[in-house]
C-alpha cells in the first residue's frame, strides 16, 4: 500500500542533473512549491524499475525537451520539509554532472522560466539550498573527464 504524499513514513528517492553546455549550465525556475519561485535543476523521481541514469535523463527530457549525457554523480542532498511537529516531506536528490547532447529547454507547468547561465551568475539569482556547491562539483568532473 503506497504511503501519502504528505508526512511520508519514508525518504522518497529523486534526481537532477548539472547540464553543462558551453560553458554553461542550465537553471530551471520552478512554478509550483514547495520550491516555487526558486531557481534549482532540472529533475524529479525515479519510478520503481529504473535506474538512476533513465530516471534523470527522463525527467530531463520531460521537464525541460533537451537530451543529455549523465556523466557521474556530483553531489546529493536531503530536501526535508516539516510542519505540525513532523516531517512534511523528504527527498533525496542525487545531482548528476552531465553534458547537453540535444534539444532547446522550454518551459511548462512545472517550470516558470529556463536560463543557461555561467557559474558565477549563480550568486545573483534565489537559488534553492547548496546549489553552487552541486554546481561546482559538476564543472569539477566534466573538467576532468574532458
Amino acid at each position: 500500500m503506497a504511503t501519502s504524499e504528505a508526512y511520508p513514513d519514508n525518504p522518497r528517492l529523486a534526481v537532477s542533473a548539472v547540464i553543462v553546455r558551453d560553458g554553461k549550465f542550465l537553471v530551471v525556475c520552478r512554478a509550483r512549491p514547495p520550491a516555487e519561485g526558486l531557481f534549482t535543476l532540472p529533475g524529479g523521481r525515479v519510478k520503481a524499475g529504473e535506474t538512476l541514469v533513465q530516471a534523470v535523463r527522463r525527467e530531463v527530457r520531460e521537464e525541460t525537451g533537451l537530451t543529455i549525457e549523465a556523466h557521474a554523480l556530483a553531489g546529493y542532498r536531503d530536501v526535508i520539509t516539516r510542519s505540525g511537529g513532523g516531517v512534511e516531506s523528504h527527498f533525496v536528490v542525487l545531482t548528476f554532472a552531465a553534458r547537453w547532447v540535444a534539444g532547446e529547454p522550454r518551459p511548462n507547468e512545472e517550470i516558470s522560466e529556463i536560463r543557461w547561465i555561467r557559474p558565477a551568475g549563480l550568486a545573483a539569482l534565489a537559488a534553492t539550498e547548496g546549489l553552487g556547491e552541486i554546481v561546482a562539483a559538476a564543472f569539477e568532473i566534466l573538467e576532468s573527464s574532458a
